[in-house]
């Protein structure tokens, strides 16, 4: 009798079960930059791992050329707001977001990339990837966007006094701003969507970034001096919306967040290697490479910025970054 009333009971809990589904996505993942753009490469690197870890339940589908966005803030609103699962890019206008990340823009902060590399993935890394947790923004990996270069129509140049009056573009970052200034430069904050037409009309004189956005955005169309300035290191984040995070079961954000590690490794190499290749094509296509410039010049006209942004920042994070080894 009991094993009659047994098999109805066990009968009617199964059918009040429920059996959740695995997670499946696919997700948006957009930069500002060329499908050839290191982000991208990368990009389409980290989707393969978790596509393979994943079974093929969470795949990504790629929007470059600030299709999804004219510049990297519109892009970075719009993974705040959920609407973007994934951003590429440089950290830069990332401090409007989350002020603390702007203390990797101080102007002669890291020695080489090996210092660069032990910073972001150590516990300061760390940390502020942890704060963009205020701001419904979930930071996976610092990746890399490179040392800064200048690059003009008008002149070589060797030192901050060759540059006065320049009209050069900047992101839209308080620190990179202060820090030309400072140099005698004339900074004009411009989404990045706007620059090469700027540039080609003349509105603008140069701009700055790493050597591989100079070739792939085609700037040496349009400005044919590049100096070798590295004035600031400028890393780039993955970034993924805090909403989709909060989706993913815990198991699948661990497989995410590895692949963005090992992705990191990957997409960082790729523009390190191939850089004296990169500034060999910017010369065969009409471009002077200035390498001889004054460092200690710029180190010294940009000083002023240093000192106002490390006693903003506080003096022990800015010696504990300037002493990690």
């Amino acid at each position: 009798m009991k094993k009659a009333m047994f098999i109805p009971m066990l009968l009617a809990l199964s059918a009040t079960m429920s059996f959740a589904a695995p997670y499946k996505a696919e997700l948006k993942l957009a930069s500002a930059t060329s499908m050839s753009h290191t982000y991208n490469v990368g990009a389409q690197y980290f989707a393969k791992l978790v596509s393979e870890r994943t079974g093929g339940r969470i795949t990504f589908k790629l929007f470059p050329d600030g299709q999804l966005g004219k510049g990297e803030r519109e892009l970075l609103e719009a993974v705040q707001q959920g609407s973007i699962d994934v951003y590429v890019g440089s950290t830069g206008p990332l401090g409007g977001f989350s002020p603390s990340i702007q203390i990797l823009d101080i102007p002669f902060l890291f020695r080489d990339y090996g210092h660069v590399d032990k910073v972001l993935d150590g516990s300061i890394g760390n940390s502020l990837l942890a704060d963009l947790d205020k701001v419904q923004m979930k930071g996976l990996a610092f990746w890399e966007n490179g040392f800064r270069n200048l690059t003009n129509s008008k002149k070589v140049i060797k030192t901050p006094a060759d540059a006065r009056g320049l009209k050069i573009r900047t992101m839209e970052n308080p620190v990179h701003i202060q820090a030309w200034k400072t140099a005698g430069v004339n900074p004009t904050p411009m989404a990045w969507g706007e620059v090469y037409g700027a540039l080609q009309q003349g509105v603008i004189d140069g701009q700055e970034n790493p050597v591989a956005v100079i070739l792939q955005v085609k700037v040496y169309e349009v400005q044919k001096q590049l100096a070798l300035t590295q004035h600031v290191y400028s890393p780039a984040v993955l970034i993924m919306s805090a909403r989709r995070w909060n989706q993913m079961p815990k198991e699948d954000q661990e497989i995410v967040l590895q692949a963005a590690k090992e992705g990191a490794v990957y997409q960082r190499n790729l523009g390190r290697q191939n850089e004296e290749q990169m500034l060999a094509e910017l010369q065969k296509n009409g471009v002077t490479v200035t390498r001889d410039v004054d460092k200690a010049a710029w180190v010294a006209a940009m000083k002023p910025a240093f000192d106002a942004f490390s006693a903003q920042f506080g003096k022990e994070k800015i010696d504990a970054i300037l002493n990690t080894k």
